[in-house]
């Protein structure tokens, strides 16, 4: 018994497996988690190692070297970069996308074993990290208090960063930029040398003071008591009353020669929300954490910790990762819905009858929720491409049934019992639509077999559709002919409404068919002028059209948040980089009405915040973070913004380096071009590289354009003389230890006080580090007690320390990295940095390279194009197995080229780039396309075989095929409209990949309507003829 049969005579059964089906789709997308691309593993892997008191030179030659010849053998391997400066070495291995991180870890600890025993003496093993996207920031809050602001650092670690640690997924938690409590003894110099008293001294002498001794236990009588010392200092001003020394009979106390300051650390990095000072609670989630899931965590477990703040603190969002995420999926699923709408309008409007059109459109949420099922049991997540995945599959999945059921009717017409149409109907074309979904499966089933970002970002599209297509080629089967056997009948009735649309509808369509019938017969009796002008317009198009076409990587996406670095000259004092920030942050908020909130922190972050530790900052540096909101709620988009802010901050000469970018980086952000400056030699790199910086800003295609390399860094050295400090018994260690604890400060103590520990940093007034003239006079102590000032036994002197020094794949490197404006096109900004570098003097040592966004969009591209080709090789394997011909399929073909003929006009007119994307598009495109030709050419050779001659056969299989083919096309096209015009967040991700489809189909619909059954003809004649020559010549 056939599954058609089984299912009509069985339709309890066959109904009760796809509302099983549905139920477990509706559960999956109820417990489905949500992001914004497909999850990435990660594939860089960061290797550091330390050599302490080792130059930049020197780390490079004896340290980073060394490591980086061993790592280069590692497998798998894409790019191996290293930065060299003071003290460290950071080398950092990326590797091609898709290899497992782990095995590669494994790999890289192999390789450093075996060098470990070479390295210089000195210099620490190599650490070994993993570095993705999962260690960036998914949230960022800003806390602000009035009375509480000196404890806030205190309050945010104890009733904010604590419980939110504990919120499954998340990572870490960092406080920034709130003050943190130091009780600071500041000496004054002229005072301890009056009584021959040291910093080291008076630190050591505090921390003596500072301490609580359990000293055992004594018995007296029946009872044993604990004994104890308690002198830990239980207010700060206790220790002015230590005694640090005596003097001619005379007690020295601390408050002779300092004073205690129960305050903040000196220098912190400094944090400001909207102007007003305040702390940053930075949110990193944990590796396989979901953002939106973790986040949902965050908020719920805030609402609980604002209750038990001091009421005068107040915590904002500043960043929200699942903002995003979230407006871009309801985006897309607002298209999602008004296609369903649009494909199900069409099919009622050709079928006129509603239960005929109910039928139909019944397979579309059942084969997208079956789809579902597999994103859920796999662990993957709802992102813009599985959704875009629902989007497309839409207007497919109801082909299938529309040839099922337009066959079923045709019997019903003829007298049939429902039952029996039902059967021998869908008996007659369950092969054409097998074979039809084959071909499809021939197109997305490769997608989820190519490697590279390609494989990552597609493999879901792939599995997403080929499940979608092989469900709603299950229910064309099953399901559609049980509704049909049940629900359809021949001759429903009708109103006059009902006549008045759909009978002057239908007569539209007869009329069309006869023009079209006779438009065929013509172009059959006229083969040979027909396939010249198909000739001429592909030809044509693609010679003038096809070069003119520009190329992008991704699009690029407006999720309303903006981040600028601005560095000052280094070595500017935090005072002069926070009055230029606030003067900033007034010009942005004139300037900016669509800004919510500024976030912006400057100075030296703490050891401890892992998040800053992976930024530059320091005195010099300021970071701003701008929320502008969404971009459905203001006219301008965050590039006109950027470009607003760039303006600005032109008006700036003192900024070393500025940076400004749109969004938080990564896909979807503005496209870069990076040319690399492959060089030994500083001073010709740096010349050769700042004269490419200069034209590229010239050429008006990139917003900015910053060099990799840092500048000198301006320090003080002091040169002690060995000779001197031997003759007044030192050594040069002494010596630093004495400088550092006058300036830096000694910290040999804690002061407690409520289970937290705060730094004792004891070190000279500030008034009396301000000058070189203050390092000078610092005296040294030798072991007799003697006392000699550093200018007597050294000089300060005023020198730059190098830049760090860039290596990639084993040779130094500078990069000119310059971000594409508003309004260019990355393959323009590429073709103009070409130029540039021709007319530029590069000397014969050096090599240059582009790279940046230009060389992922050309790895993506290579592997996309390659995959085209295979799929067209597989798509004709499909049709020839299915036609048992060569010939047939081959014809069918010819639609391909024309799809690319309305790719090419929809670029252009519409002034689209192509970017990766549109050439998924282009991919879809081979499947869907040949469609239109295999049931022509099927019905064509039907008719022949009914004894028609080839003419006649072309003529009827293009009257009797048009219904359906214009049905088929007009529900994925129209189905692409919303994708292709789309203006919600996140639709410029797939606005190009809806264009594309949707151009290419038309036009290749509109071509090869006519150019196939006319080449058909043509090589179905010249067989004919063949065949009747061999049969001439066995008859001689």
């Amino acid at each position: 018994m056939s599954i058609y049969r089984k299912a009509v005579n069985n339709p309890v059964t066959t109904a009760l497996i796809f509302i099983a089906m549905a139920i477990f789709g509706i559960f999956s997308l109820i417990n489905i988690s949500l992001d914004r691309f497909p999850k990435f593993d990660a594939n860089v892997v960061m290797v550091m190692s330390s050599y302490p008191g080792a130059s930049a030179e020197d780390i490079e030659t004896n340290l980073t070297k060394v490591l980086e010849n061993s790592l280069n053998g590692v497998s798998d391997l894409k790019n191996l970069t290293s930065t060299s400066k003071e003290n460290i070495s950071l080398i950092t291995l990326e590797f091609i996308e898709g290899v497992d991180i782990d095995v590669a870890t494994n790999d890289v600890r192999d390789k450093l074993d075996m060098v470990n025993s070479v390295l210089p003496d000195g210099a620490s093993l190599p650490v070994i990290f993993k570095f993705s996207a999962d260690d960036m920031p998914i949230m960022i809050m800003a806390a602000t208090a009035q009375e509480s602001y000196q404890a806030l650092d205190k309050i945010l670690d104890e009733k904010v960063a604590t419980p939110l640690a504990r919120v499954s997924g998340v990572g870490t938690v960092s406080i920034a930029g709130a003050p943190q409590r130091e009780i600071q003894v500041n000496c004054d110099p002229n005072k301890l040398e009056a009584y021959g008293l040291t910093v080291a001294g008076i630190s050591q002498i505090i921390a003596s003071e500072n301490r609580n001794v359990p000293s055992g236990t004594i018995d007296i009588g029946s009872n044993s008591y604990s004994l104890r010392v308690e002198k830990e200092f239980s207010a700060a001003d206790e220790m002015l009353d230590v005694v640090v020394g005596h003097v001619n009979g005379k007690t020295i106390y601390l408050r002779d020669v300092a004073r205690v300051i129960d305050g903040v650390e000196e220098r912190y990095q400094e944090s400001y929300l909207n102007g007003t000072q305040s702390a940053q609670i930075v949110i990193q989630k944990q590796a396989d954490a979901n953002t939106v899931n973790v986040i949902k965590g965050i908020k719920k477990e805030m609402k609980k910790i604002e209750k038990n703040l001091p009421s005068d603190i107040e915590i904002r969002t500043v960043v929200d990762g699942s903002e995003n995420i979230i407006n871009t999926l309801n985006s897309l699923k607002e298209t999602i819905i008004v296609t369903f709408l649009i494909v199900m309008l069409v099919v009622y409007l050709f079928l006129g009858r509603w239960r005929a059109t109910f039928i139909i459109v019944l397979a579309i949420p059942i084969s997208l929720l079956a789809s579902l099922m597999y994103l859920w049991a796999t662990g993957n997540t709802l992102n813009i491409v599985s959704m875009s995945a629902l989007s497309i599959a839409i207007g497919m999945v109801v082909d299938d049934a529309i040839v099922v059921l337009e066959n079923i009717s045709t019997h019903l017409e003829r007298g049939a019992k429902p039952k029996e149409a039902a059967v021998h109907a869908t008996q007659e074309v369950g092969i054409s639509v097998i074979a039809s979904t084959l071909t499809m499966l021939a197109v997305f089933l490769p997608l989820t077999m190519i490697k590279g970002m390609a494989g990552l970002m597609f493999k879901q599209l792939g599995w997403i559709v080929s499940i979608i297509m092989i469900v709603s080629t299950i229910g064309a089967l099953t399901l559609i002919p049980m509704l049909c056997s049940q629900f359809l009948r021949f001759k429903p009735k009708t109103g006059k409404i009902h006549d008045l649309i759909f009978g002057n509808f239908n007569r539209f369509i007869d009329l069309i068919s006869r023009g079209y019938g006779r438009l065929i017969n013509w172009c059959v009796g006229h083969r040979t002028i027909v396939v010249i002008i198909s000739l001429v317009v592909f030809i044509g198009t693609v010679g003038l059209i096809g070069p003119s076409i520009k190329t992008e990587f991704m699009p690029k996406s407006d999720d309303g948040r903006i981040t600028i670095q601005l560095e000052l000259p280094a070595g500017t004092g935090q005072n002069i980089t926070r009055s230029i920030a606030h003067e900033l942050y007034a010009k942005f908020d004139a300037a900016i009405p669509e800004m919510i909130n500024c976030s912006y922190s400057l100075g030296q972050a703490d050891s401890d915040n892992s998040f800053a530790a992976m930024q530059t900052n320091g005195t010099h540096v300021v970071s701003y973070n701008i929320n502008v909101g969404s971009m459905e709620d203001r006219d301008r988009s965050s590039a006109d913004i950027a470009d607003v802010i760039r303006g600005i901050i032109a008006d700036y000469p003192e900024f070393k380096k500025v940076r400004v970018t749109e969004g938080g980086g990564g896909m979807g952000g503005a496209s870069t071009v990076d040319v690399e400056i492959y060089g030994y030699d500083f001073e010709t790199t740096d010349r050769v590289a700042k004269d490419i910086q200069t034209k590229m800003l010239e050429s008006g295609d990139f917003s900015q354009v910053l060099l990799s390399r840092d500048e000198y860094t301006p320090e003080y050295q002091v040169d002690f003389d060995r000779e001197k400090l031997a003759v007044n018994g030192l050594n040069s260690t002494t010596a630093a230890s004495y400088l550092s604890a006058a300036m830096n400060g000694s910290t040999q103590s804690f002061y407690r006080e409520d289970g937290d520990e705060y730094d004792i940093r004891v070190r000279y007034a500030p008034e009396y580090r301000t000058s070189i003239e203050d390092i000078e006079n610092i005296i040294l102590y030798n072991n007799m007690g003697r006392g000699v000032r550093i200018k007597d036994v050294g000089t300060v002197i005023e020198t730059l320390t190098p830049p760090s020094i860039q290596r990639k794949n084993r040779e130094r490197l500078i990069t000119v990295s310059g971000v594409v404006a508003n309004g260019v096109v990355l393959s323009d900004a590429v073709t103009d940095t070409d130029t540039i570098l021709a007319e530029t003097d590069i000397p014969s040592e050096l090599a240059i390279e582009i790279g940046g966004s230009y060389e992922d969009q050309q790895d993506m591209f290579a592997d996309l194009i390659m995959l085209l080709a295979m799929i067209i090789i597989l798509v004709y394997i499909v049709m020839a197995s299915q036609f048992e011909s060569f010939m047939s399929p081959f014809v069918i073909m010819f639609s391909i080229p024309f799809a690319f003929v309305g790719v090419l006009l929809g670029l252009w007119i519409t002034g689209t780039p192509l970017g990766t994307m549109g050439m998924i598009g282009i991919l879809i495109l081979m499947g869907i396309v040949v469609k239109n030709g295999i049931v022509l050419i099927d019905y064509t050779i039907l008719m022949r075989e009914r004894g028609k001659s080839i003419a006649e056969s072309s003529v009827i299989a293009a009257k009797s095929r048009l219904r359906p083919i214009l049905m088929t096309t007009l529900t994925t096209v129209l189905g692409m409209i919303p994708m292709a015009i789309g203006q919600g967040e996140g639709s410029e991700m797939w606005r190009s990949l809806g264009m594309v489809v949707a151009w290419g189909l038309s036009i290749s619909t509109l071509v090869t309507l006519v150019i196939i059954p006319t080449v058909y003809a043509s090589m179905a004649s010249w067989q004919e003829r063949r065949a009747a020559r061999k049969a001439a010549k066995k008859n001689l």
